[in-house]
């Protein structure tokens, strides 16, 4: 009883985690770009209950060696990177990709990070930049004057400034790509960084070796389906409550023991 105590508190702890992760995924059901993440559940080490009789058919489960298990634990918290709709903007500083693709950001440190697109602007650098501010990589830079800018679904990134009535050329975006993509840290923001479950970024031009496209004056929104996310809940706090009724039996269990000496 004392191990289903101890069971029990495993499995109300794993799934109080699984509620948190729910309702982070509901909080962001309308946040451009956000990736839903998933709790996987691993049963924690089994180990030798002993020998409680002699080996006999007639015991059957209480005869031989038993193992039992010690409850529920977290294997890993993943990011699932299934698309979102997208959504038209016609903002040309809203960017979205259509594929596995991400962008590379600069941060203040000189590291990269990842992003999936959103809505950009012109940093006070003059370069093309996250809402935070980090440039995109490579740098692209926008003039003072820019009266238009267009980008590519290959990445090609161009503007039209005042008194010119042609568009220049002004760079080019390239994506990466992640063997592992749910492997892929996330830093808030819509950034996300590389681990080593991710493995390491992989160059190349959008529209080419499944980089997917980039879409200008779209945004692409959150892959939450709520329906899922509500049933989810149900069932989690459904779990929460089963093995809150084994603690209360096995504490009404020991309170009985309790009683006997008296």
């Amino acid at each position: 009883m004392f191990d289903a105590l101890y069971i029990s508190a495993t499995g109300m702890q794993a799934q109080q985690l699984n509620v948190d992760t729910i309702a982070n995924n509901l909080a962001n059901v309308n946040t451009t770009g956000f990736k839903k993440a998933k709790v996987g559940f691993s049963d924690l080490m089994v180990r030798e209950a002993g020998r409680l009789q002699p080996p006999t058919e007639e015991l059957g489960i209480l005869g031989g060696d038993r193992q039992l298990g010690a409850g529920v634990g977290i294997a890993a918290i993943s990011k699932l990177f299934d698309m979102g709709d997208l959504k038209k903007t016609e903002s040309a500083f809203d960017i979205a990709i259509q594929g596995e693709g991400f962008l590379e950001v600069t941060m203040p440190d000189g590291t990269s990070a990842y992003t999936r697109g959103g809505t950009f602007k012109v940093n006070r650098d003059g370069l093309l930049a996250t809402p935070s501010g980090f440039p995109l990589k490579p740098n692209i830079s926008i003039p003072d004057n820019a009266q238009n800018m267009q980008i590519d679904g290959d990445g090609r990134v161009r503007v039209q400034v005042a008194g010119q009535g042609t568009l220049v050329e002004a760079g080019q975006l390239d994506l990466v790509r992640f063997t592992n993509p749910s492997g892929l840290q996330s830093q808030g923001d819509g950034l996300y960084r590389i681990t080593q479950g991710s493995g390491e970024s992989i160059l190349g031009k959008a529209t080419e070796d499944g980089m997917g496209s980039l879409a200008q004056g779209f945004l692409e929104g959150s892959n939450v389906k709520l329906t899922d996310e509500m049933v989810n809940l149900m069932v989690a706090q459904r779990v929460y409550e089963a093995n809150v009724k084994v603690m209360q039996a096995s504490d009404e269990m020991l309170g009985m023991i309790n009683a006997l000496r008296k």
